[in-house]
């Protein structure tokens, strides 16, 4: 039995009023069935969204129009639910409800499509993917392949290469992880059991943890890349550059450590304005540790595209190929796990002191390593070919505790130093900040500093008054013969 609940006026607007997008579609009660399981199934097999039937859309003057017409009773959407329910047998792949207010007609179904670690296809037996508003049929082999790897049904680490076969066999990191590890075995027996060398060839996992130089065999997506950008901008720019870009190579095991400590390198050279004047920038070292060892470890090798790991003055960006493996979303990735190459992660954690010890907890430990530093959390951005985890160097304190933790130290402050204190980018923000505290008496602006030159001081009761913009207003006559020079 579908639920049904009952909303009020102000959510029927907010629905009306929902933009189509990659997360979010409207439809007539007039969708067929069947054309509606291709939206669930876009849904499912992409990013996971929502459906609403029962909003009409028309064009008045160019403009599009909605209005709440749902079904006129429960039972008249029996159709829609029946098809939902043979999409999968077993069902999981959808959740719906009713949504009813009394002051428009008829019933809206809402459904639920979260992201599904199998593939759901429509009744027309595709599947289907979900890209911005649009909805695209996966109806070639190659696509269809394409959506595996993507949902990590099958993954690309166990593709072969063709590189020699005793590359992997007879090279240095086999030869010293078969003497720590399995000091009696024979490399290419334990290789092939493994099933790292399948037909007398070594597997792309074959080739990223015990091949010497995994660069040559797999160009172009097995190396890090890693740049320095002198810059708090959302990209940075080639002038922004500090440097020529470094590339990182060497088996997955000595990618995560070099690419570990190069990073690390880089951010301490950074200094930060703080309270007490420039400190060096901090973060935690296992949220770097972490964070990169999951970008090598679960990116996708079939892209041919390296990782990139960007170090801005604020900030520093991962950037891993390949999109959320299986059913893993951004807000359940803390609590899901979805290995999109189980081979190389397993065996990794083979290695002596293994980079992955805690399997399946790197992402929690590198959150809560932020938080003990009192560093706001780790933000994941998902786009059409990759996965970025942004750490930012932002304290969890608001804007107007590091104002006054600043003015502790020092006798004024500017709206230039308060933003690169912050982090806030805009003039008008960082004006908001200072005029809350200034309703608190607890800043006041300095007399006499007008213009760039403006400045704000803790509250002594003294100081020009601010109007609502919080600019100085002329308080005498030598403030007014200031002002207006």
């Amino acid at each position: 039995m579908v639920e049904r609940i009952e909303i009020t006026p102000a959510q029927v607007e907010a629905i009306l009023a929902i933009d189509e997008d990659h997360f979010h579609d409207v439809k007539a009660i007039d969708i067929k069935p069947g054309k509606m399981s291709e939206s669930v199934s876009a849904f499912a097999n992409t990013s996971g969204g929502e459906i609403y039937i029962g909003i009409d859309e028309r064009k008045e003057d160019g403009k599009k129009v909605r209005s709440w017409r749902g079904f006129p009773d429960m039972e008249a959407a029996n159709a829609h639910l029946q098809v939902l329910e043979t999409m999968k047998p077993l069902g999981g792949h959808y959740h719906a409800v009713f949504l009813k207010c009394s002051t428009v007609p008829g019933y809206v179904l809402h459904i639920e499509a979260p992201k599904s670690k199998d593939i759901i296809k429509a009744t027309d037996g595709y599947p289907y993917i979900r890209k911005g508003a649009q909805k695209l049929r996966v109806d070639t082999p190659e696509a269809l392949h394409r959506l595996r790897l993507d949902k990590g049904i099958i993954s690309f680490e166990d593709d072969v290469v063709n590189t020699p076969l005793d590359s992997v066999t007879n090279s240095v990191t086999v030869i010293n992880f078969m003497l720590g590890v399995i000091p009696t075995g024979d490399p290419e027996a334990w290789l092939t059991k493994q099933a790292l060398i399948v037909d007398q060839r070594p597997t792309v996992a074959g080739v990223m943890l015990f091949h010497d130089e995994p660069q040559s065999a797999l160009p172009k997506r097995s190396a890090v890349k890693i740049y320095r950008y002198k810059t708090r901008e959302d990209e940075g720019t080639r002038e922004q550059l500090a440097g020529d870009p470094l590339t990182i190579e060497g088996c997955a095991y000595d990618l995560i450590y070099a690419a570990v400590a190069k990073t690390k390198e880089i951010v301490q050279g950074i200094r930060k304005l703080t309270g007490k004047g420039l400190e060096a920038v901090l973060y935690p070292d296992e949220t770097l540790h972490e964070i990169i060892t999951n970008a090598v470890l679960h990116r996708d090798y079939s892209l041919a595209s390296d990782i990139h790991i960007r170090i801005y003055d604020n900030r520093v960006e991962v950037q891993s190929p390949g999109r959320l493996p299986g059913h893993v979303t951004k807000q359940n990735i803390l609590d899901e796990q979805a290995a999109r190459n189980p081979r190389l992660v397993r065996l990794i954690n083979k290695f002596p002191n293994a980079p992955n010890k805690d399997v399946g907890e790197g992402l929690n430990t590198a959150f809560e390593a932020m938080k003990a530093l009192r560093l706001k959390a780790p933000e994941i951005e998902e786009t059409d070919t990759s996965v970025i985890v942004h750490i930012r160097h932002s304290p969890l304190a608001s804007p107007e505790d590091a104002v006054m933790a600043y003015l502790d130290h020092h006798n004024e402050i500017t709206n230039s130093i308060g933003r690169e204190l912050t982090g806030i980018r805009s003039e008008n923000a960082m004006k908001a900040v200072f005029l809350r505290l200034y309703e608190r008496q607890m800043l006041e602006r300095v007399p006499g500093k007008m213009g760039n030159k403006a400045a704000w001081r803790k509250w002594t009761g003294s100081g020009a008054d601010v109007d609502a913009d919080g600019q100085c207003e002329a308080s005498s006559s030598a403030d007014a013969e200031e002002a207006g020079s």
